[in-house]
């Protein structure tokens, strides 16, 4: 079932590099009931922000709470076209190293044509996967992430590899999407809600307890924020408007969650 998931979520992924943009919340928005509908938040203030990289496809701004410095060795895991990536190049200077990992293939191949663009010599894009990252341990000062790790089937291995290749006095800052509470069936099994971000999310309260698992200290929530569906995208999954109704009177949210925390 993981490879099954990754294989979609790389299809989907793949579409979006392919089609050369974003349609909204998810790599699958170009062709589901999601389109023109997105999570993302706005990075036309970011210094360092390339629009050619930005597929609308994150659900925050995690270079924003990251305290990157010049000279850093960042990575950006889940890299995409190159967007974070680039944000965090402009930060660390001509002195530091910013590494890209993505499963997707046409993905890397759009980040390097962006950089290419760009000529940057200090920006790397590799082909890999978070649950094993193709990276030295002890090697790395920041990891970023935005939006991708609610995609990867083994969440617990993930925030171990980021760990491992994290020196000593390392930290990372990541956005993502976690649950509060419980959402309604259709939109738990939507494939494309999982490519979208929201089906492969924990409870809010599991994703911090992986972190700390993991062996992390010191984390710290730096953002929260409720993603509110629009109805006529959560019709497509519900049965009927009284669940909808039962749902949007409940509890139960989307949230888009910001993550700092130190090895």
């Amino acid at each position: 079932m993981s490879q099954e998931i990754k294989e979609n979520v790389k299809e989907a992924y793949t579409r979006v590099a392919n089609s050369g943009a974003g349609c909204g919340c998810g790599p699958t928005a170009c062709d589901s009931p999601i389109q023109d509908w997105s999570m993302s938040e706005s990075y036309a203030k970011v210094d360092g922000y390339e629009a050619d990289a930005d597929y609308a496809l994150g659900c925050g701004i995690p270079t924003e709470h990251a305290k990157i410095k010049v000279g850093d060795t960042v990575l950006d895991l889940g890299s995409g076209a190159g967007n974070d990536a680039f944000v965090a190049r402009r930060i660390v200077g001509e002195s530091g190293h910013v590494i890209g990992v993505d499963m997707t293939e046409a993905m890397i191949k759009k980040a390097n044509e962006n950089k290419q663009k760009l000529g940057y010599s200090n920006v790397d894009f590799v082909l890999g996967e978070i649950e094993a990252l193709p990276l030295k341990e002890n090697s790395i000062d920041v990891s970023v992430s935005n939006c991708v790790l609610n995609l990867v089937p083994n969440k617990a291995k993930a925030y171990q590899e980021v760990y491992r290749v994290l020196k000593p006095g390392g930290h990372f800052s990541m956005s993502d999407i976690v649950l509060r509470g419980t959402l309604p069936k259709g939109i738990m099994e939507a494939a494309e809600m999982y490519a979208g971000c929201i089906s492969g999310a924990l409870q809010q309260e599991d994703y911090m307890e992986a972190i700390k698992d993991a062996g992390f200290k010191n984390s710290t929530i730096t953002k929260e924020r409720i993603i509110d569906i629009p109805d006529n995208v959560l019709l497509n999954y519900v049965c009927c408007p009284e669940e909808l109704e039962k749902f949007k009177a409940s509890e139960n949210a989307i949230v888009s969650l910001g993550v700092y925390a130190e090895k």
